[in-house]
């Protein structure tokens, strides 16, 4: 480190070779970025990779509509298969649904309702009133199950 009144240098010394270097890299640095004449290998390049983009986002776009068709497909077809499916299938299945709790529990209050209700929409009066007198029994004080067994012996 030296002091020239006022000026400080740290460091290195000046070489005349040096600044010649650098003044070369920076000419390199500048050809570089200045425009040059496309040869024929690079052009081929530059085809090659705009018909690959061009391909790749085909590809792409195509994926995504088949991918939203299809799904809007699928969606169609679900809404249908629950037409398909009968309102008496679907009242037999609760009717056996009911008939096992009953089994493993004969005086649970739930499934003897649900069972008779089910029985009662399938026009099974004579199957619903076996469920009513139980609820009956084991509700004495209910109106509502009296007045359904009553409509259920009352219209055999």
């Amino acid at each position: 480190m030296r002091s020239n009144l006022g000026n400080l240098e740290i460091g290195a010394l000046r070489v005349p070779g040096k600044q010649r270097g650098q003044e070369l890299a920076m000419e390199s640095t500048q050809k570089k970025s200045s425009p040059r004449p496309v040869n024929k290998g690079d052009r081929t390049k530059q085809i090659f990779a705009l018909v690959s983009m061009v391909s790749f986002g085909g590809s792409a776009i195509f994926g995504i509509f088949s991918l939203f068709s299809s799904g809007l497909s699928s969606q169609h077809q679900q809404k249908q298969t629950p037409v398909a499916v009968s309102q008496e299938s679907l009242l037999a299945a609760q009717e056996r649904g009911y008939e096992t709790v009953l089994q493993r529990e004969p005086q649970n209050q739930t499934a003897l309702e649900g069972l008779a209700n089910v029985r009662l929409q399938m026009n099974n009066k004579v199957g619903a009133i076996e469920p009513l007198e139980k609820l009956v029994k084991l509700n004495p004080d209910r109106a509502d199950y009296k007045a359904l067994l009553g409509q259920a012996k009352g219209k055999k």
